[in-house]
């Protein structure tokens, strides 16, 4: 029996669902672009059981004039060939006309990244808000909840949506680790640092001084809150944090939650850190994700055959310093 294209997205993200655990967020964006393509395709009256691969093709070339970024065109094609993949493999399709696309060859842009001393006044102004008495325990809470949000992004390298979504347990956590359930539904031990363990502590007790933990949502979250999803939202944490760069000199636009996430990234490379570790903390299942990052280990290589190779200059400069002191 046929079946329309709307029907067809919609099995397609039943079964990115319950056979991948693709997140909601991801589910989101695999349905805004096959909703684009759909609108493309039926202007044609094609559906995906149907259409070839020069109708796809003709909808490749539209977003061509459309001047989209190439990373934008390579996500569509992606969404495109997962969802004829799946209709060729159940059944609905005897053959998958994806297969010849191409997606554009794309430069991946290195991550914004803060340096240690931004990181550190970002997190000391916001401990230094939470230290003070609100003019309301709403606003007081709002500030501490701010203060723990960066204390745990910077200590774990959480994605955002995982951060927001941390259970009420997590406060109660003893040990130097925290598991989190990220993308895929896969658990990972991330770690926590005792400051981030106390600053979760205090804001649980904050919330039960003002009566904020009684309700169903604060028993379950670490970070309730009134909104539809039952916790803090990314957005709302997106706005405050950049709110609070502004408030400490640095650029607001260059400020935002996933860039304190490559901000512990990087650092950790800067530090030593093995870059297989860091995929292991990042929640990463591919390595070539990581290896954005390779930049730094790049500078530290540089730095290193600066300071001590013997054809170096800064290193016959300080041999030359050297002897002469001796003399």
């Amino acid at each position: 029996m046929p079946i329309s294209n709307r029907q067809a997205i919609h099995l397609f993200l039943d079964a990115m669902s319950a056979e991948r655990g693709a997140s909601p967020n991801t589910l989101d964006a695999y349905e805004r672009d096959l909703d684009d393509l759909d609108s493309s395709l039926s202007h044609r009256k094609a559906r995906f059981e149907t259409c070839d691969t020069d109708m796809l093709r003709s909808y490749l070339a539209n977003l061509a004039d459309r001047d989209l970024a190439a990373s934008t065109v390579a996500r569509k094609i992606s969404a495109i060939r997962q969802l004829f993949g799946f209709l060729y493999r159940d059944g609905f399709r005897t053959d998958d006309p994806s297969t010849p696309l191409k997606a554009p060859k794309r430069n991946r842009p290195l991550p914004k990244i803060l340096t240690i001393q931004e990181v550190d006044r970002l997190i000391e102004a916001a401990r230094f808000n939470a230290s003070f008495d609100g003019p309301t325990p709403k606003r007081q809470i709002r500030a501490m909840r701010l203060y723990v949000l960066l204390e745990l992004l910077y200590a774990t390298g959480l994605r955002v949506s995982e951060l927001v979504s941390l259970p009420a347990s997590a406060a109660h956590q003893d040990g130097q680790f925290l598991a989190v359930i990220g993308k895929g539904s896969k658990e990972r031990l991330v770690p926590l640092t005792d400051r981030a363990k106390e600053a979760m502590r205090d804001y649980r007790t904050m919330l039960a001084d003002t009566g904020g933990n009684n309700s169903a949502r604060a028993r379950q979250w670490l970070f309730p809150s009134s909104g539809e999803e039952g916790h803090y939202t990314r957005q709302a944490f997106a706005r405050e944090l950049k709110s609070l760069a502004d408030d400490v000199g640095l650029n607001a636009a260059s400020v935002s939650p996933h860039v304190l996430r490559h901000a512990f990234a990087s650092h950790l490379l800067q530090n030593g850190a093995n870059l297989r570790a860091v995929q292991k903390l990042l929640g990463h299942s591919d390595i070539s994700t990581t290896q954005i990052y390779t930049h730094i280990l790049d500078e530290k290589l540089i730095e290193l055959v600066e300071q001590h190779h013997p054809l170096s200059d800064k290193f016959t400069t300080a041999a030359i310093k050297d002897n002469s002191s001796d003399e």
